[in-house]
């Protein structure tokens, strides 16, 4: 069962009131540290909504978590560049070895600069 804060959240966060989607993500942005497996979960389930699944990346680099690297990295070399640039800032917000190391492969490649 999904952590009931997690799930309204998200679930304001697909509102048409400009002011609950701001505050669904403002709380997920805040407590973003605690929901990083959630919120991964949730990024690799949307398909449908592009500006959704780009919220949900921006928190999953504001996680700061190590758990998040496979997702961010996932995404260094993809055509979206909205998605691309926030695994990039994660990965740099990050700042582990690991994160480093997916980000200078990532240049190497010409996937990013």
């Amino acid at each position: 069962m999904p952590d009931q804060p997690f799930a309204r959240a998200v679930e304001r966060m697909r509102s048409t009131d400009p002011a609950l989607r701001e505050k669904g993500f403002d709380f997920l942005r805040e407590h973003a540290d605690s929901y990083v497996e959630e919120l991964v979960a949730a990024f690799e389930r949307e398909h449908d909504d592009a500006a959704m699944r780009c919220l949900l990346l921006e928190l999953v680099a504001e996680a700061r978590d190590p758990r998040a690297l496979p997702v961010l990295a996932a995404h260094l070399d993809g055509s979206d560049e909205t998605l691309q640039f926030w695994a990039i800032r994660g990965l740099e917000m990050l700042g582990t070895r690991e994160a480093e190391q997916a980000l200078d492969r990532a240049r190497a490649e010409g996937w990013i600069f």
